[in-house]
């Protein structure tokens, strides 16, 4: 495994690591899940990704149970919650003060996520989106509290704009607070404009650290779409159907195709293609990778070998298939 800095933070991420978003409390059981917590562990991944809202804060009851049968000393890993959504346990009854990037819930969800994942604090601590309603004061100030009070240690963002961030940074040096040390951004190559060009100039100025998600497109970037629409699949999952239509478009699932045989001619798979193609940018800190499956996991681990694959060439060739660079900014 590698380690990379999160930002300019000193704390060392592995470069990738697990999350449980579709899967534990909807997709695996617990036993599946606790063998997938493992095998990463083993494999040196020390970051496990979960959030108030996955499967209605059943995903972070699952993480927990494993977390305290583990018995894995708290400092060796590395734990996330994420808090706007609210946590319905999968009820569908969110009250207007159990959702959002305000104190009152910022708070509350802190300390129910605790009490989830069985822990004493929480390693990072994400706004789960932007906040339209709440002063960004105050969520800059709930958090700064929260890492004064020892119940989180690093606090960032997740799918908000750069302009967004920099405000939180605004915000934090006018009062001479803790600002946002990460974002966690979905990135993989059909989704790229965010973390290559929006983000560019602040990896530079406030340094900010990048914990990606769905590298794989939630499955198309593995090719098991190329030939139809298999069964039990995570876009087959209720609830994703925007996700479905938005990514089965018929034009990523040629440029899916043309890649897979390219993989084929490198020597290596489509998902660890993928993978690795992530893992080539130096701007993202760590790749989060979901599974259903131990094969699945055990496999996905094997992208640092593909890595050194990919020279200069063999990028300028998946480019060309991809053909959805980002337009940079004349700057």
């Amino acid at each position: 495994m590698e380690y990379k800095r999160l930002g300019k933070s000193g704390l060392q991420v592995s470069r990738l690591s697990f999350g449980s978003w579709l899967t534990f409390g909807k997709q695996v059981g617990d036993t599946t899940a606790e063998s997938l917590m493992k095998i990463a562990y083993d494999n040196g991944i020390n970051f496990f990704d979960n959030a108030e809202a996955y499967a209605g804060g059943k995903s972070e009851e699952v993480m927990g149970e494993v977390l305290k049968k583990m018995n894995w000393r708290r400092d060796s890993y590395i734990v996330s919650s994420k808090v706007f959504f609210g946590a319905d346990g999968g009820k569908g009854d969110i009250k207007p003060t159990q959702k959002g990037l305000n104190r009152k819930h910022v708070i509350e969800a802190c300390d129910q996520a605790l009490q989830r994942l069985q822990v004493d604090y929480l390693d990072l601590y994400f706004c789960h989106r932007p906040d339209k309603e709440t002063p960004i004061e105050e969520t800059v100030w709930s958090m700064h509290n929260l890492i004064q009070q020892g119940k989180v240690l690093y606090w960032g963002t997740s799918e908000w704009s750069a302009q967004e961030i920099i405000e939180a940074h605004m915000v934090a040096k006018q009062y001479n607070l803790i600002g946002p040390t990460m974002e966690q951004p979905q990135y993989n190559m059909l989704v790229r404009d965010k973390v290559e060009v929006e983000f560019k100039q602040i990896y530079k100025t406030v340094g900010l650290g990048t914990t990606t998600w769905s590298p794989l497109a939630s499955g198309i970037l593995t090719g098991k779409y190329n030939d139809g629409f298999p069964k039990d699949t995570r876009l087959g999952i209720e609830g994703l159907e925007w996700l479905k239509d938005r990514l089965l478009a018929e034009e990523n699932l040629k440029k899916v195709k043309k890649l897979t045989e390219f993989a084929k001619e490198l020597g290596t798979t489509m998902p660890l293609l993928a993978l690795a193609w992530c893992l080539k940018n130096e701007d993202v800190s760590t790749v989060i990778l979901g599974a259903s499956k131990n094969e699945q996991l055990t496999e996905n681990l094997k992208a640092f070998e593909v890595v050194p694959l990919l020279t200069e060439e063999v990028m300028e060739k998946i480019e060309a298939t991809l053909e959805n660079a980002p337009v940079h900014p004349p700057f």
